[in-house]
């Protein structure tokens, strides 16, 4: 009841500070569209000599290892824990490097994970309350840290299972642009996709949401890779590259392994405990809206 009471005071963000552990695509439109509401903001990047958009955030070195006392000390003042680093092959590179910091208090802990968690269900819809189940060691080591989170909070933390993201810069057609876009075709094969706008709204939804728990961040309409590419060509007025069959496609073994697993992934969860309405519900809305601003052009 103490923790309900406390993210029920602070019902807008008044007076909390917000630490993001990995400041990358999600956490820097997060910052964007909702970092006034905040009294300090701090992150972590590997390397901020190599980045240009950092501005109006508190910047901390960390590469997984022998993190500075003054990262530790941020951390412990932190009210909000934003976590976007993934796990390495010997776990959750946050967890080690700053265990006694991250158990000294009480905080809002959100961990960023991924819908890849569900592995394969041969195109069947999956839920929160489906068991996690991945073939792949790098969701493998998604469901070890997720539970490493619960574990260090007491079950206090919030998962965030994200769907494949996209937005500015990082969409169809940017690739379609750039040249890259392939129409890979494998039979049955669907992903669920999530605006970064929206990550960033189930972020701030879930900050004052007075209880841990797993949530899908994701769209309405899971789909074939493919019909997302011949939209975004549709909407550019250009041909859309030619279909690949997938047993036959050169791709780099990570790339492949995106092909392993096919689900349809419920956000209904998202939407009744909290209260979040996706700006876009379909791939369709959010390519329109790219389109509309200006992408690609």
């Amino acid at each position: 009841m103490r923790a309900a009471a406390r993210w029920n005071s602070d019902r807008h963000g008044r007076g909390m500070r917000l630490f993001i552990l990995g400041y990358g695509y999600s956490a820097r439109h997060f910052v964007r569209r909702f970092g006034g509401a905040f009294l300090h903001i701090a992150g972590t990047v590997r390397d901020p000599a190599q980045r240009d958009d950092l501005a109006g955030i508190e910047v901390h070195a960390f590469s997984g290892s022998d993190p500075d006392r003054r990262t530790a000390e941020r951390i412990n003042e932190a009210d909000v824990l934003l976590v976007s680093i993934p796990p390495g092959s010997t776990g959750d590179p946050t967890l080690g490097a700053f265990g006694d910091t991250l158990t000294a208090r009480r905080r809002k802990v959100i961990y960023l994970s991924t819908i890849g968690v569900y592995g394969d269900h041969a195109g069947g819809w999956v839920d929160e309350s489906t068991p996690p189940q991945a073939a792949v060691e790098r969701t493998q080591m998604r469901i070890a840290a997720e539970q490493a989170w619960i574990n260090m909070t007491g079950g206090d933390a919030a998962i965030l299972r994200l769907a494949g993201i996209y937005g500015p810069g990082r969409n169809a057609l940017a690739t379609l642009r750039a040249g890259t876009a392939r129409r890979i075709i494998k039979p049955g094969q669907v992903f669920n996709r999530i605006h970064v706008d929206d990550i960033a709204s189930a972020i701030m939804a879930v900050i004052h949401h007075p209880n841990g728990g797993t949530w899908n961040v994701c769209d309405d309409e899971p789909a074939p890779p493919q019909d997302v590419i011949a939209y975004a060509a549709q909407l550019m007025g250009v041909a859309p590259p030619p279909e690949e069959p997938f047993a036959i496609a050169e791709m780099s073994p990570m790339a492949r392994s995106f092909y392993a697993s096919s689900a349809r992934v419920s956000n209904a969860k998202l939407k009744r405990e909290l209260g979040v309405t996706l700006a876009c519900p379909t791939y369709r809305h959010g390519l329109d809206a790219l389109w509309r601003a200006g992408e690609a052009r």
